[in-house]
């Protein structure tokens, strides 16, 4: 049995717990620095150990003999563990969106004997194996649009927005540069910026650049597309309110404020969804063609547990990753993008058929819905 610490006991850090400790075929222990969290964690025979993730002996030594490290610490801490799965010779995953940090892990990597998988998550993560996989059908490609939405089903305020995962996280990707393919070149375009909106399903959105979402797949597929670019998908509105915090009373360089205000006066939500929109369009035996895959997911039960479509689809993303390896489906030592994993065997895995329209726990309604893509304007 592999011996796996995962790294925080929050949202997302107890779902895939859960997740993995349901199968019987890993040794979980987790690990926060809060005694409370790990409190709210330890049921049926999970380990817990409270840790200073700032303590680098101390994280060097949770992680001798583990096979594996699973990452879902703030993506300010995720750095560290890295560190630390590499002095350790342990493999290594997470879930961050933070552009610097994924260039200090493609470092880490080099000559490593164990893998090194970042962004194993909905976007970055999913969203790139399947742009990857579409792309792949094309003999030339021009444009690849890549759109993720973490939304509530019933938006009931001024933002249209309820907290669904890391606050953190939402800040950071709503203030870093964003990294695209602009004209055949890699450059970088600025958070918030080129607004859009369009219509699913008869429900109007809009979308607008956020940085980390594409993870490396800028890189790889730099000089083989025109343009290629990511964006979050938002209720109407939602952006030019979050300008004026971010930009016209300077909170963007006030983030510990920016993050009280939110978590005070944005209520959470379990009823969310998940919105994956990919459009690649390039030329295919001869012709210019579009092709698109657009899915909703929602919330499920994970061991008994009540979960929202973000941790379900965030959790199932690194759980995946981490059965893949073991299985031998991925590179046993090195960095590892995530559009080197093909889309079929994601699908096929466990943890990857969330994304696919099933659910972990059986005999409930799909838990994904099939966006009818006639009404995509």
């Amino acid at each position: 049995m592999h011996s796996i610490l995962v790294i925080g006991a929050g949202k997302i850090g107890s779902t895939i717990v859960d997740m993995l400790h349901e199968t019987g075929d890993y040794d979980v222990t987790v690990a926060d620095s809060s005694a409370a969290a790990l409190e709210a964690v330890a049921k049926g025979g999970i380990k817990t150990t409270q840790l200073d993730f700032n303590d680098a002996v101390a994280l060097q030594n949770a992680l001798k003999g583990r096979y594996a490290v699973l990452s879902a610490a703030p993506y300010h801490l995720t750095g560290h563990v890295a560190q630390a799965a590499r002095l350790a010779d342990v493999n290594y995953f997470d879930l961050t969106e933070d552009v610097a940090t994924t260039r200090m892990v493609k470092e880490l990597a080099e000559g490593a004997t164990t893998a090194f998988i970042p962004q194993c998550g909905l976007a970055p993560g999913f969203i790139s194996i399947v742009a990857h996989d579409i792309a792949s059908r094309f003999d030339k490609l021009d444009t690849v649009r890549l759109r993720v939405g973490a939304l509530p089903q019933y938006p009931s305020n001024a933002l249209s927005y309820n907290l669904t995962w890391s606050t953190d996280g939402v800040i950071n990707e709503y203030i870093e540069r964003c990294e695209a393919v602009v004209d055949g070149k890699l450059r970088e375009v600025p958070a918030m910026e080129e607004l859009e909106e369009f219509s699913l399903d008869g429900t109007r959105y809009e979308a607008f650049n956020t940085s980390g979402g594409l993870g490396t797949l800028c890189e790889t597929l730099e000089g083989k597309v025109r343009n290629l670019n990511y964006k979050t998908i938002r209720y109407p509105g939602h952006c030019a309110l979050m300008r004026v915090l971010l930009n016209d009373l300077q909170l963007r360089n006030r983030r510990e404020v920016l993050k009280d205000i939110l978590e005070n006066a944005v209520p959470a939500t379990m009823q969310d969804m998940v919105i994956v929109f990919v459009t690649v369009t390039g030329e295919r035996d001869g012709r210019y063609v579009q092709e698109t895959y657009a899915r909703s997911v929602y919330g499920q039960k994970v061991a008994g547990t009540q979960r929202t479509a973000i941790q379900v689809t965030t959790a199932a993303g690194i759980c995946a990753m981490l059965d893949l390896l073991v299985a031998g489906k991925l590179p046993k030592q090195g960095f590892v993008r995530q559009e080197e994993v093909d889309l079929g065997t994601f699908l096929a895995n466990r943890f990857g058929r969330v994304y696919a329209g099933e659910r972990l726990d059986e005999g409930h309604e799909p838990a994904v819905k099939n966006i009818r893509l006639d009404a995509v304007a």
